[in-house]
């Protein structure tokens, strides 16, 4: 989630420059999936500029947690926390797509990853549940991308996943399970469970290194003052990562004094440049 008054106030004028500013066609699909035997629709958000023509370079966006897991009504909303990503794609002709796993947003089906044995406490630190709930994530993106994946406009040799916090870094660990087709991933403060956890290095290591066994070339972006995540985890995550095999560039990101650095997705100055750069060196 993003956690601070400005975060908020850039989202709300990020969808007001967005939707007021640029050709875009949006289009919100209820995609039915087949998940361990049964049919469950899950909600997608599809994003392409108007007018465009198929089949077109495509980014699909993983969602991240709900904070701290504590509030149920944060589980049914939309994730529509992407606009400066989104916009910095759509401008350069590609299509996105934000897919919500089982209980998130419109989705069917029970909200699941990695709680607490009481519910009301949120998110747990204990691994075995967490990464649990990790596994379900990952079922729930394999599903997402097979029916992506028949998409008419999809580009399938032209096909780059990422996302933000949880969605970061199962998109890594996606790419690596699966890596056909896939050109990128896109790490934004990747992780599964807060620095904080008793068991961290233990979850968080277990996926960073089923991410590494990865063929597929990572941008990974973390910013200064992270509510979960400091850079100096983040960086060791790295270089673990790196030790394992994976490949990938890792930038740190600074944002402005009190500015949770979980959020740095929405500030687009900070990592255009970058982001240009990383396309261009997977010839996108």
């Amino acid at each position: 989630m993003k956690n601070t008054k400005c975060s908020f106030i850039f989202l709300f004028i990020s969808f007001l420059l967005f939707f007021c500013g640029n050709s875009v066609a949006k289009e919100v699909l209820m995609v039915p999936v087949v998940i361990d035997g049964q049919t469950v629709k899950l909600e997608m958000i599809i994003y392409k500029p108007e007018n465009s023509i198929s089949p077109l370079a495509t980014l699909v966006l993983n969602h991240g947690s709900t904070g701290y897991g504590r509030n149920p009504s944060d589980f049914k909303r939309k994730v529509e926390y992407f606009y400066p990503l989104i916009e910095f794609f759509v401008d350069r002709g590609w299509a996105v797509i934000v897919p919500m796993r089982r209980g998130r947003g419109g989705s069917e089906g029970l909200y699941d990853e990695g709680f607490h044995e009481n519910r009301r406490n949120g998110y747990t630190c204990e691994t075995k549940r967490s990464l649990k709930g990790a596994e379900r994530a990952l079922t729930d993106i394999n599903a997402s991308m097979n029916a992506i994946m028949q998409m008419p406009f999809v580009d399938k040799q032209r096909l780059v996943i990422g996302g933000s916090s949880r969605g970061a870094l199962t998109s890594l660990a996606h790419a690596a399970l699966h890596p056909e087709n896939i050109k990128g991933v896109i790490n934004f403060v990747g992780g599964w469970v807060a620095e904080g956890c008793i068991d961290a290095d233990k979850t968080n290591g277990a996926l960073f290194k089923i991410a590494a066994s990865s063929t597929v070339p990572s941008l990974w972006l973390y910013g200064d003052n992270d509510y979960f995540y400091s850079l100096q985890y983040s960086r060791q995550n790295f270089n673990n990562f790196l030790s394992w095999g994976g490949k990938g560039e890792f930038h740190e990101i600074e944002l402005a004094e009190g500015v949770n650095g979980h959020s740095i997705d929405l500030f687009p100055k900070k990592w255009s440049l970058l982001m240009d750069s990383y396309l261009k060196s997977l010839k996108l």
